[in-house]
């Protein structure tokens, strides 16, 4: 298949990488970005050849910015509950029985974040920020990006994390058990290429078993997310969400309030 929004390499040893390929957009996808990024985990996911997945953006300056703001206007395009099949592509980074490593090379903002915190593992730059913008622009995900974070860094950092929309350092990620590692930005590959060596070297099903595992403690959340989904995608059609993308494009400060105001 060929890809446009990403791309996708198979490496002799057994690595497959995945790239979303829209450097101009600092990363950020629409809905055929999400599709093709289905498309490589279930050709890699199950590919017996394959040991390790390791998923980045291309550039230097971002892993991933969450959803196209500009794609249609602002609007997306009628993929999945919210117009994007995100849903199904956390899913999937969870379900492929393979260890998915993040490697994070910049911005991993909003959506971008809840990717890199789905990923088993994740690996990043000393350049690298993380965080959150929902409550910014007139959105969140009430899923795998709120609950399964909250395990991760814990209830008040998660909660931090979302209601403030902060941006922390790498080091500062790492402090809150967020990245595994963080190396010199030049170091990135040659560490992401040593951590998948070692797991080459490991037991592919007992690997498998124990994502299966791991997942089946937290795997309460994908019914949450599934009804979240669903009322984010009524919240989307609100004027207090559109008032959060348009303030956004427009570059300027929401007024979330004023349109609660008038709608008395």
């Amino acid at each position: 298949m060929t890809f446009q929004d990403i791309t996708y390499e198979v490496r002799p040893e057994g690595v497959a990488r995945i790239t979303i390929d829209r450097p101009d957009k600092y990363n950020a996808f629409r809905g055929q970005t999400v599709e093709e990024l289905i498309t490589a985990f279930q050709k890699a996911g199950w590919d017996r050849n394959i040991g390790v997945i390791v998923l980045t953006g291309a550039g230097d300056k971002a892993f991933c910015t969450g959803g196209d703001q500009s794609a249609h206007d602002g609007q997306y395009d009628g993929r999945g509950t919210i117009g994007l099949p995100v849903e199904e592509l956390q899913g999937l980074i969870r379900d492929v029985p393979k260890v998915v490593i993040a490697r994070v090379n910049g911005f991993a903002i909003g959506g971008g974040n809840v990717l890199a915190t789905v990923c088993d593992l994740t690996i990043a730059s000393d350049k690298a920020q993380f965080g959150q913008v929902g409550p910014k622009v007139g959105s969140v995900d009430p899923g795998f990006g709120t609950a399964y974070l909250s395990r991760i860094v814990g209830e008040k950092r998660a909660r931090e994390i979302w209601y403030m929309c902060r941006r922390y350092t790498a080091a500062e990620a790492l402090a809150m058990g967020l990245v595994n590692a963080v190396v010199p930005h030049g170091e990135l590959d040659a560490e992401v290429d040593r951590w998948c060596a070692e797991l080459l070297e490991r037991s592919p099903t007992a690997l498998a078993l124990a994502k299966r595992s791991f997942n089946a403690d937290t795997e309460s959340i994908r019914g949450i997310s599934s009804l979240g989904m669903a009322a984010l995608s009524l919240y989307y059609d609100t004027d207090e969400s559109k008032e959060g993308g348009n303030a956004f494009r427009e570059k300027r400060k929401p007024d979330f309030r004023g349109v609660l105001n008038r709608r008395k």
